[in-house]
């Protein structure tokens, strides 16, 4: 190789920072991986395209994968980095809910994407749990293209997003930066296998994990289409982008059998192979493939836009009811049975400091085997987790007569933690998983900001119990 030749790479390390300022648990910063692992298209090649003109540096932190590639002996030769191909808002928000499936979020939710433009292309996608002020900051000054958070923006009902509003302030901020917000919440909450509360459920290390409450299983539909011999794998891409495909944690999941198509064109059609009036024998290849029900229509679309035929064979058909992992809460096993104490000292390492910490009703000495837990506010899941036989249910938010009663009654011991921190786990691990749906297509980062909204703390910090210094009586607890 001549000393001229460039050496292009694409090496990255994304590190998840971790709000409390201490190194992120191991499975919230381990967020490389390598081309054998992604089930896309492969990082190589050219770009799709230009970067977007939006005068945005692009940071080579906030990359994803790892690549990487043979020492060469030429040590003149120049390395220069390739920006990743992105793919189109509306592609990227297909994966998203092809994954946390809109029609699992309550009927007072405010789901999906708030502001952004389908057609724009996302290169980087920032996650967090809260759509303040700072994480906006931070998502513009990073120059990502669409920011995913956990809680909506706008959950209440408004009729405008004035600028001198706070919320409209925080859209019209966004919009002019090109930065989209997408909300994925309490679908994201019932998502089944990588949903908040199976990230909340992994950082214990729980087996045997199911919901406390299940809800009946998305309705699918399979799709059967008929496509020549040539485009199959074009067509395959496109309906996986659009959300079919999906089994559990496989992505573009398609059944190919080959076959003979035969046809007449009639006289007002516009065939791409054939002769009006006289039959037709094609190779063609038949496509079945799963469709969530509610993603029927993006899927048909993206059909018709690519097949190559005008009037293209094909048909839904509805599947019947199968069991369902998607549901409210977790509840399984630890590895070995530990006290309540050293659970809640589990709890304290594993998830984000915050002011209010890890408060704790029960025996500190109480053996713990059993862990029920609900990211976010779960108090209507005591009953729940009562009935699953837990030894112990952690979730946020628990009101004092509520943990007063629990007290007075035989259940799980109680751990509270702040809300934020519950649902932080799952910020990483949607990250990942976006980053292997799109095929290393898009970049991906966690956002540094914290937002759980208390700043700090008076009193109840520590001395109250002679055996822990993290564990005192609730007495000494600011509340």
């Amino acid at each position: 190789m001549s000393p001229s030749t460039e050496v292009t790479s694409n090496t990255v390390d994304l590190t998840a920072v971790h709000p409390s300022g201490r190194p992120a648990p191991r499975e919230d910063r381990e967020m490389t991986t390598t081309p054998a692992d992604l089930p896309g298209r492969p990082l190589s090649g050219s770009p799709a395209g230009p970067s977007r003109a939006t005068g945005r540096g692009r940071r080579a932190d906030l990359q994803s994968d790892l690549v990487v590639l043979p020492v060469h002996q030429d040590a003149t030769a120049t390395v220069r980095e390739l920006p990743v191909p992105g793919l189109a808002l509306g592609e990227v928000i297909a994966a998203l809910d092809a994954r946390y499936d809109p029609a699992l979020a309550e009927d007072w939710d405010a789901v999906g994407l708030v502001c952004g433009d389908p057609e724009e292309i996302v290169r980087s996608v920032m996650f967090a749990v809260d759509p303040t002020a700072a994480v906006v900051d931070e998502a513009i000054a990073a120059g990502v293209d669409l920011l995913v958070t956990h809680h909506p923006l706008l959950l209440t009902p408004v009729h405008g997003v004035p600028a001198s509003d706070p919320k409209g302030r925080l859209v019209h901020r966004m919009v002019r930066a090109g930065v989209a917000l997408f909300v994925a919440h309490t679908n994201a909450d019932r998502a089944p296998d990588h949903g908040v509360n199976d990230a909340l459920a992994s950082v214990f290390g729980l087996d045997d994990v199911r919901p406390l409450e299940t809800v009946a299983a998305p309705e699918t539909d399979t799709l059967v289409v008929f496509v020549p011999v040539g485009v199959s794998d074009q067509l395959v891409d496109a309906l996986s982008s659009a959300g079919a495909g999906v089994i559990g944690d496989y992505t573009r999941c398609v059944w190919q059998t080959t076959g003979t198509g035969t046809f007449i064109p009639g006289a007002g059609t516009h065939p791409a192979i054939g002769r009006h009036g006289q039959v037709e024998r094609v190779p063609e290849i038949r496509l079945e493939m799963v469709v969530p029900r509610s993603r029927r229509a993006e899927v048909l679309r993206a059909l018709l836009d690519l097949h190559p035929y005008d009037e293209p064979g094909y048909a839904f058909f509805e599947n019947s009811a199968t069991p369902s992992q998607a549901g409210l809460g977790r509840v399984g096993q630890l590895a070995r049975p530990v006290t309540l104490r050293q659970f809640a000292e589990l709890v304290a390492d594993a998830l984000p400091d915050t002011p209010g910490g890890v408060r704790v009703a029960g025996d500190p000495e109480r053996v713990v085997r059993t862990v029920a837990v609900c990211g976010g506010s779960g108090a209507s899941l005591l009953g729940a987790a009562t009935s699953a036989g837990a030894d112990v249910f952690l979730t946020s938010d628990l009101k004092h007569h509520v943990v007063s009663e629990a007290r007075e009654s035989a259940g799980p011991a109680l751990c509270d933690v702040a809300h934020f921190a519950s649902e932080f786990p799952w910020l990483s691990r949607a990250a990942d998983l976006l980053h292997r749906d799109l095929g290393a297509r898009v970049q991906v980062q966690v956002a540094a900001q914290r937002t759980d909204p208390w700043s700090w703390q008076v009193g109840g910090s520590g001395s109250g119990s002679p055996d822990s210094a993290r564990l005192h009586p609730a007495e000494e607890s600011a509340d």
